[in-house]
């Protein structure tokens, strides 16, 4: 069964609780705070072992080398990758999506087809947005009221000229869960690659790319409780092989004549330049924090919240919620709207009562135009979070309500 989270013990490892003591900070879907255990690993790295990586014959560049490697490692297990081989480490997941596209997109001709989801956050639009230049034809799945996927739809969509299926694990609207093996399932059954979106899964719920056949996944250490500035490329061993580098420079050269260069090994053939050791560090750091709490105690965790936020929200007079009403069906984000109040009016009166959400379009626009609206408020949970925040956030809306009528 697992051992229940006990949130008022979890918070005590996060030095912002201690000094915003009144905080309830729900935007965990933007990103996540970070325990003393991570911003010490950053701390720790750069008064004791700071050197650059895969450069230096001397004792702390070999031991910053061992601790980066080693992060790589315990990523690629974390996700039941392959092998640190198949983990390249970016800014963010942002980033890693680019990576996929602009490598992939080398090889794309005009009349191919990318298939994406109407649930995709702009970071898994914009960058194959610009293969159109080169003929290359986006098409998008769409959902239903329930916030789910519309599968009919998209086994009509794939087709053989579909090179790359390329979608969300979790909505960051919705919380929606999609079927990533389905998915992946039927990417490859008509010879295109399945690209996953993994930023709001991964911290929240078991992952394991293997069991997924995904081709590529990518995730943010910021949204699992690691530093900000490092992100997360899992790529098939084999996929990675046969791509060409998107970035180029130092450290992912293997050698370098006036005219021409090779490449370096995996995964350092991908990253480029002098990398972000430090964050790699504190991102290793929060693995194992959440591998001591246990990933499927954070997902119990936050499926208790989740219903109960959704119970509470639905009694309030005037208050719309998008997606499933069924916490079994989707992450800790909730996103809903109150009649007659604009998002970012409700979000700083929220604040006011220390209550931190985010307002706005989310980062998915065209999610947003399939459901109506411009905007929304979005509440979002993770391992500190407590039912108790859930009843604050609902006395802050009713007050808000009230100011503003």
């Amino acid at each position: 069964m697992g051992a229940k989270i006990n949130a008022a013990k979890v918070r005590k490892d996060f030095p912002i609780f201690s000094r915003e003591r009144k905080l309830a900070y729900l935007d965990n879907a933007a990103t996540t705070q970070k325990p003393k255990c991570v911003i010490d690993a950053e701390k720790n790295f750069y008064e004791s072992t700071n050197a650059n990586v895969h450069r230096g014959l001397y004792r702390i560049s070999e031991r910053a080398t061992e601790m980066y490697e080693g992060a790589h490692g315990k990523t690629a297990s974390f996700i039941g990758a392959r092998g640190m081989q198949e983990i390249v480490f970016t800014r963010n997941a942002t980033e890693s999506l680019n990576v996929v596209a602009g490598s992939i997109g080398k090889g794309l001709k005009s009349g191919d087809e990318v298939v994406l989801t109407l649930m995709e956050h702009h970071s898994n639009i914009v960058p194959w947005q610009q293969l159109q230049r080169k003929g290359v034809k986006l098409r998008y799945v769409g959902f239903g009221k329930d916030g789910k996927l519309d599968y009919g739809e998209l086994g009509e969509i794939v087709s053989k000229k579909t090179k790359v299926v390329s979608f969300v694990h979790a909505s960051n609207v919705m919380g929606s869960i999609n079927d990533a093996k389905e998915i992946c399932k039927i990417a490859h059954e008509n010879g295109a690659i399945a690209v996953v979106d993994g930023a709001q899964s991964v911290p929240h719920m078991k992952v394991d790319v293997q069991k997924m056949d995904c081709d590529f996944l990518a995730f943010s250490s910021h949204k699992m409780l690691g530093p900000m500035g490092i992100g997360v490329l899992y790529g098939k061993e084999e996929m990675l092989l046969e791509m060409e580098p998107f970035l180029y420079g130092g450290d992912m050269i293997k050698s370098v004549g006036k005219f021409e260069a090779s490449w370096n090994a995996l995964p350092w053939k991908f990253e480029a330049g002098t990398p972000n050791v430090a964050g790699a560090i504190g991102l290793a750091a929060a693995i194992s924090y959440l591998e001591g709490i246990g990933i499927e105690n954070v997902r119990r965790h936050e499926r208790e919240i989740t219903k109960y936020a959704l119970q509470k929200l639905s009694e309030i007079h005037g208050l719309s919620i998008y997606g499933s009403k069924n916490a079994q069906d989707r992450l800790g984000v909730v996103s809903f709207n109150v009649d007659g109040l604009h998002p970012h009016d409700v979000a700083a009166l929220l604040d006011e009562e220390g209550i931190a959400i985010r307002a706005g379009h989310a980062c998915a626009q065209p999610l947003l135009a399939q459901l109506g609206v411009n905007a929304v408020c979005r509440a979002s949970f993770y391992v500190y979070n407590t039912k108790e925040e859930v009843d604050r956030l609902c006395r802050a809306i009713e007050k808000t309500k009230h100011i503003l009528a």
